[in-house]
């Protein structure tokens, strides 16, 4: 009877610093991962602090503790006590299970400690990865990275695929960025008009501003350069350049050029042509007779 009292006791005992340990854990996580972003945020006030390295330090830090956690928990149940005993008896074999299983697993933790160290992009940057389209970097792990797409839809790429593929990063350095507008106006169309009208509807555009030198300005050089970079089959093909402050706007400012240089070539007789076809009806009845 009292041994049978004592191995529920000892039972008990056991899922309790399980639990603690648990709990423990949690609240440590919290803790920590609440210490790191105020000590960084507090330094933010002297000097600038990329919050790339923030979120991967506060992931980095809730890894190793429930990972310390996981091995306290292990070690109070004998069965799994055991198991790992016997599975590290085994070293050589097991060492190489485990190499080859968590390979990839290893490559992504070295790739997200590379981006945090070199700093291809960072948090809030806006980015392509490879044919991926466009979208904002919202959180990088020691696995993963996440992207917020423009659709509102989270794209997570491996560290080790997203270091490894090409990437366009409109955000780094200087966020400016010089857009091209292009539109076709046929060859019958006033040239000189359809390029002062879409130089006129690019420069008023809120998004766009004079990215020109004190140089340039003072030759009089236009805000809004607009040439013209080839005769298509059937229009003449126009390029307008724009700067854009926020490349988030680009899209936007874009749209928005295209729809209102439209509506003012339809208002000044700029026509935008589309292609014409020529279809010959021959004779049946003369090509039967042959």
């Amino acid at each position: 009877m009292y041994n049978q009292i004592q191995n529920v006791l000892n039972i008990w005992h056991r899922e309790i610093l399980m639990v603690s340990i648990f709990v423990g854990a949690f609240i440590l996580s919290r803790l920590m991962r609440w210490m790191i972003n105020r000590s960084f945020l507090k330094g933010d006030s002297k000097i600038k602090v990329d919050i790339t390295r923030i979120k991967f330090f506060k992931n980095a830090a809730s890894f190793i503790i429930w990972l310390i956690a996981l091995g306290g928990i292990i070690s109070l149940v004998p069965q799994l006590k055991t198991l790992a005993v016997t599975l590290f008896a085994g070293a050589g074999i097991l060492i190489a299970i485990i190499g080859f299983a968590a390979q990839e697993a290893f490559s992504n933790i070295v790739s997200g400690i590379f981006i945090v160290i070199f700093r291809p992009f960072r948090v809030g940057d806006m980015i392509k990865v490879g044919n991926l389209d466009y979208g904002i970097v919202e959180d990088i792990t020691l696995r993963h990275t996440v992207i917020l797409s423009f659709q509102n839809k989270r794209i997570i790429i491996p560290n080790s695929v997203i270091s490894s593929d090409t990437i366009v990063n409109d955000s780094i350095e200087e966020t400016a960025v010089l857009e091209f507008i292009e539109i076709g106006i046929s060859y019958d169309s006033d040239l000189d008009l359809a390029i002062k009208i879409v130089q006129e509807e690019s420069e008023k555009h809120s998004f766009s501003f004079d990215n020109r030198t004190p140089k340039e300005k003072e030759d009089g050089e236009p805000v809004i350069e607009v040439r013209v970079i080839g005769f298509e089959d059937s229009a003449v093909a126009l390029r307008a350049y724009v700067w854009v402050k926020d490349p988030v706007n680009v899209f936007k400012m874009h749209h928005e050029v295209n729809k209102r240089v439209k509506k003012r070539f339809d208002a000044e007789g700029i026509e935008i042509p589309f292609p014409h076809r020529t279809i010959v009806y021959k004779n049946h009845s003369e090509k039967s007779k042959l």
